[in-house]
């Protein structure tokens, strides 16, 4: 429902995407009531992504909407939102850097033991060595 995300969203759309349209993605912005960074990159659904740092002809197209500001359409944004040459994966990092934390959080416990649900072993689990 609309409003209920109220943490920040990195979200990431490719410019030929044949599944998943950008401008399809892009009304993300519509959705959430909380600050949505859009980042449109060059290539398709697969190049678009994987493509590391130093890999050539890449770039994208980075901006944020904070919470409560306006609502720009697809196209404005791509008119108005510079393009940056490069991969996009360490602007990604940056955003995660911005939001992290230097303390290190332990993961919950697995299973539930007081409902019943004990742990079965460490992750990943023994079903990944079954034939």
């Amino acid at each position: 429902m609309h409003g209920d995300i109220r943490v920040p969203i990195f979200a990431v759309a490719t410019a030929e995407d044949h599944v998943a349209p950008w401008k399809s993605v892009y009304k993300l912005h519509l959705l959430a009531d909380t600050d949505v960074t859009f980042l449109l990159t060059n290539g398709g659904h697969n190049a678009g992504v994987v493509s590391e740092p130093g890999h050539g002809h890449r770039r994208y197209q980075v901006a944020t909407r904070h919470e409560g500001e306006r609502h720009l359409d697809a196209d404005t944004w791509a008119a108005m939102t510079p393009i940056v040459e490069g991969s996009w994966w360490p602007e990604w990092q940056r955003w995660l850097t911005e939001r992290s934390t230097k303390q290190r959080v332990r993961p919950p416990e697995f299973g539930a033991p007081d409902q019943g649900f004990p742990a079965l072993g460490p992750a990943p689990g023994v079903y990944v060595f079954q034939e």
